[in-house]
């Protein structure tokens, strides 16, 4: 039996009037004509934001910071520039990507306006929230970025987008819920011990006990616990890889590679104000939620057939590396910072060339697409380039990363971590290669057709993968400086 399915259209030819009555043809143009700004401007905001951010980082010394803004509610420090610089160049790619998209995909024309309007309000939000120098203040604009991203990921593709997005709101609510909770019984615990809590990220520490106290402890471990859900921490992933998989691809990125990161900082925020405070405490706490999360990741890529699917337990994988590297900190905390901006990178690398794959083969499944390589010998090399460097190979900053990470559990004593984090690994490894392999070098089975990619949609992604060589071999100086403080920060 022939298995091969031709996209070909046999049936007699339509012409345009034909196929499109004059009237919806005209109200088609207009709005066409009407955004046909919009995509262009996007780009344009995105460049400014980006070289705002580069600006920062070029003419604000580590010598200077913090800087303190709107009445210490807002801060610049080494955590806050770093990330501003890595989630506005991600958004830029993306931006450039969605330009190139929208220009060949006459669909997203007609929601482009509000699709940019609310990418622009999410970074709005995102930006303010890394600067965020009050718990609470992050808290809040973390729920607002879910709620901006909650009907960009509505628009999807597949069966019920909108009630992913709305499993996507439940589960964050929960999460910040839980996190929530953590606020209110660190309240407790001052307030029992007679002393006023400030929820100030610089203010914090000083209401806090060395001596062993319940209600700090409950607090910490409901933080951890709540934000570990945003970071798709293991037991409370779920949302991530239905997400991920039912959003377009900018949306993945954008959620993958800027709203993770928000979560990361408020970690690193938590870490930064119990520093010395219950460390062994918080570190059996992420100990157990990254042994978990490899767990679960390496049980469920192996059963994946789904490309996009596997991109999002690759990214719970992941969070479990990055959570076994901060349960350690000291000698691993250098690679936890390097692999968390190492991964942004990497993420987006895969989500929008998965993207270029779903628009010519309009399908997630693994299956059809076997012998990408040769359809789409671009978009197949620089796949295979994100699965290698999402696998941890050199000469990208990931193989670096990992090394620094599993140095560090060594020189930790933590053998039993070490040796689960390898395990894990090696299977996530073979069952990655597995299935990403043949689809990317088989024998073709469909035979589809290919529309012409403008060489501007490469840029972004050849970008990520210069940005993931340069950080895998030679980092310049003032950026190494950077990821330094903010390792230190976090206790390395």
């Amino acid at each position: 039996m022939n298995t091969s399915i031709s996209m070909t259209n046999h049936s007699p030819a339509i012409s345009p009037a034909q196929a499109v009555p004059p009237q919806a043809s005209s109200m088609t143009e207009t709005l066409v004509h009407g955004t046909h700004w919009v995509s262009p401007a996007l780009v344009g905001v995105a460049l400014v934001m980006w070289l705002t951010a580069m600006g920062v980082f070029l003419t604000h010394p580590l010598a200077e910071l913090p800087l303190y803004f709107a009445h210490r509610y807002l801060v610049l420090d080494a955590t806050s520039l770093l990330f501003i610089v890595v989630i506005n160049t991600v958004f830029l790619g993306i931006c450039v990507y969605l330009y190139s998209r929208e220009r060949n995909t006459p669909a997203l024309t007609f929601d482009i306006r509000s699709r940019a309007a609310l990418m622009l309000l999410f970074m709005a939000v995102i930006n303010v929230g890394l600067m965020a120098n009050h718990l609470v203040l992050l808290w809040a604009l973390i729920e607002v970025s879910t709620l901006c991203a909650a009907p960009l990921v509505a628009r999807g593709e597949l069966s019920n987008p909108k009630g992913v997005a709305w499993r996507y709101m439940l589960y964050s609510s929960m999460t910040l819920a839980i996190t929530f909770l953590g606020f209110m019984a660190l309240t407790q615990s001052a307030t029992l011990r007679g002393v006023e809590v400030s929820f100030m990220v610089d203010r914090l520490g000083e209401s806090l006990t060395r001596e062993p106290d319940a209600w700090q402890r409950l607090g910490l471990s409901f933080m951890l616990f709540g934000l570990g859900g945003k970071l798709g921490l293991a037991p409370l992933y779920g949302w991530m890889p239905e997400t991920y998989e039912a959003a377009p691809t900018s949306t993945s990125a954008l959620l993958a590679s800027v709203q993770f990161n928000i979560s990361v900082v408020a970690v690193f925020r938590i870490l930064q104000i119990f520093h010395g405070f219950d460390a062994g405490f918080v570190s059996q706490e992420l100990l157990v939620m990254g042994y978990l999360s490899l767990v679960v990741a390496a049980v469920q890529i192996m059963a994946s057939s789904n490309y996009k699917r596997l991109i999002a337990y690759a990214c719970v994988s992941s969070s479990g590396v990055i959570a076994l590297g901060l349960s350690v900190g000291k000698a691993a905390a250098y690679g936890v910072v390097l692999y968390i901006v190492s991964n942004a990178f990497v993420k987006s690398l895969l989500f929008l060339t998965a993207g270029r794959m779903r628009a010519v083969y309009s399908t997630n499944e693994v299956g059809p697409l076997s012998g990408v390589i040769r359809t789409l010998p671009m978009s197949g090399f620089l796949f295979t380039i994100g699965i290698f460097a999402l696998l941890g190979f050199p000469p990208f900053a990931s193989f670096l990363a990992e090394m620094l990470i599993l140095s560090g559990i060594v020189q930790a004593g933590k053998l039993l971590a070490f040796t689960l984090m390898c395990a894990m690994l090696t299977v996530i490894f073979v069952a990655t290669g597995r299935t990403v392999f043949p689809m990317l070098w088989g024998a073709p089975k469909v035979a589809v057709q290919v529309p012409s990619e403008p060489w501007i949609t490469l840029l972004p992604k050849l970008g990520f993968v210069g940005v993931l060589v340069m950080l895998g071999t030679y980092t310049p100086d003032l950026f190494t400086e950077l990821l330094r403080a903010v390792a230190v920060s976090i206790g390395g």
